[in-house]
């Protein structure tokens, strides 16, 4: 019976690709066991058990690149006991592999697991690597990465194996009929899919409900808000758009894999960030998009990675201060679909979850 850990956390970015991941290796072998260790967060809390993956919740920090005396906090008191409770839970679990997809919950663990002398594997989805996998980075057999040896800026790059970002079946084979029902998809219209993460993006939001009243006229939108702006997508849709185009405006505030799923399979745009996580799930539907990256990720990493998937034509990049009304209105009904979904198939690794699988297995026999 193996015994896999995985870690990570922060974000759905983390945790979804982890789940893709169990999924093949339980396919491989059905007697596997899964735990995670990392930051207690509603996208871990919600979906690792779903996946039957036993979580065990550590105190984390964030380690912040301007003064906050929550660094003070973080550094003396919740990354050491953070730590102290990585060490002793692998310590009694004795897991054969660590595997980490990043964020600042891995730290404790990749660092435990060096010293218990358990092999550690890392994917990484950006262009330029946080924090966390640039620490992992020293201690890991193998990276696993989203993007090509030329485009990612690691220093071990004898390390790499270059597999795309792993992405869960099903929200690459979502169901139009299904999605017709669900969002109550009124048709003759393209579909445009606003994604701003797991949390939303205020300032995405912001842009797309100043545009709904001119966008509804060419388009049908499902908008995924966040929890914070649902209440305002809903109330300002009604005061703002003419009722005859109120139907064809759907906001939701969080889309479950199947969910996400159809939404993609149904739609002809999308508009969202630049992590490399929406970029793995974008392209592997092929569809054409524009990415909005957030200026203030670590490292650059969204700008940079939207410009490298941008580069043979699979997306339009707006970078926020060019992401205004009138501007994104020009692009959206302009964009070269074909060159996109075409340059997009290009870059789509469908089978990224599987080569990753593989190699952790091989390790293990």
């Amino acid at each position: 019976m193996k015994k896999i850990l995985f870690t990570g956390g922060g974000s759905g970015g983390h945790i979804f690709p982890i789940i893709a991941i169990a999924e093949e290796i339980k396919k491989k072998d059905p007697d596997a066991v899964f735990s995670y260790i990392g930051p207690k967060d509603f996208t871990a809390k919600v979906f690792l058990p779903k996946a039957d993956i036993k979580t065990n919740f550590i105190l984390t920090g964030k380690i912040r690149r301007y003064f906050s005396f929550k660094n003070i906090v973080d550094l003396f008191f919740n990354i050491p006991i953070g730590f102290i409770q990585s060490f002793l839970i692998m310590f009694f679990t004795c897991p054969d592999i660590i595997f980490s997809k990043g964020g600042f919950g891995s730290i404790p663990v990749i660092i435990s697991g060096f010293i218990l002398r358990i092999p550690i594997f890392i994917h990484e989805s950006d262009v330029a690597p946080g924090l966390a996998n640039r620490i992992g980075a020293k201690f890991t057999k193998k990276i696993f990465s989203s993007f090509s040896l030329e485009e990612l800026e690691f220093k071990n790059k004898d390390k790499v194996i270059v597999t795309g970002g792993p992405v869960r079946n099903c929200i690459f084979n979502g169901n139009k009929e299904e999605a017709t029902k669900e969002f109550n998809i009124q048709g003759g219209k393209p579909v445009v899919l606003v994604l701003g993460g797991s949390q939303g993006s205020e300032r995405i939001n912001e842009v797309i409900f100043d545009s709904l009243s001119e966008m509804l006229n060419d388009f049908e939108v499902i908008h995924q808000t966040g929890i914070k702006d649902i209440n305002r997508a809903k109330k300002e849709s009604i005061a703002m758009i003419n009722k005859d185009l109120l139907k064809y405006y759907h906001p939701i505030f969080f889309l479950d894999e199947r969910e996400l799923g159809n939404a993609y399979s149904i739609s002809e745009c999308v508009v969202g960030r630049a992590g490399g996580g929406m970029i793995s799930e974008v392209s592997l539907n092929k569809k054409p998009s524009i990415l909005v990256p957030l200026p203030e990720s670590a490292q650059n990493h969204q700008v940079k990675n939207a410009y490298a998937y941008a580069k043979n034509g699979a997306c339009l990049v707006l970078e926020e201060p060019n992401f205004t009304k009138n501007f994104f209105l020009e692009k959206i009904k302009n964009i070269d679909k074909d060159k996109m979904i075409k340059s997009a198939e290009e870059f789509s690794q469908p089978d990224a979850a599987e080569k990753i699988s593989t190699t952790i297995l091989e390790y293990l026999i």
